[in-house]
């Protein structure tokens, strides 16, 4: 089974940037869609960016524009890049991984290994 483990989380500056990494153990690594979602003090995780086996990518409304997932299978690693943070994006950040073509339409369900969480904290 797949083994995910986050990094890159800490204290940025609001408008700053910030990249953070999952590293993933796992034959089958290339072929799975990979996500990021967060989880802010007192709220429900939500869904932040995914990106599909062939590249494809989907992102929540409140990150488009600003953050950008992507892939190294080489390296077996999914990364997010995070630009123009926002005091609202402090949350824990976790990875997530499914058997899945696509991160299109797919449910927190569909998500079987997760990573456990880098804190990023965005200050005004």
């Amino acid at each position: 089974q797949v083994q995910l483990v986050e990094s890159g989380g800490g204290l940025v500056q609001a408008g700053g940037s910030l990249r953070l990494s999952c590293a993933a153990s796992g034959r089958t690594f290339s072929s799975w869609t990979m996500s990021w979602f967060r989880q802010a003090p007192g709220k429900e995780r939500e869904f932040v960016a995914g990106i599909g086996r062939s590249g494809s990518t989907y992102y929540a409304d409140s990150v488009k524009g600003r953050f950008t997932i992507s892939r190294d299978n080489a390296k077996v690693t999914v990364y997010l890049q995070m630009n123009s943070v926002k005091p609202e994006d402090t949350a824990v950040y976790y990875c997530a991984a499914a058997l899945s073509p696509s991160p299109a339409g797919l449910s927190t369900a569909a998500y079987y290994t997760w990573g456990q969480g880098t804190q990023v904290t965005v200050s005004s």
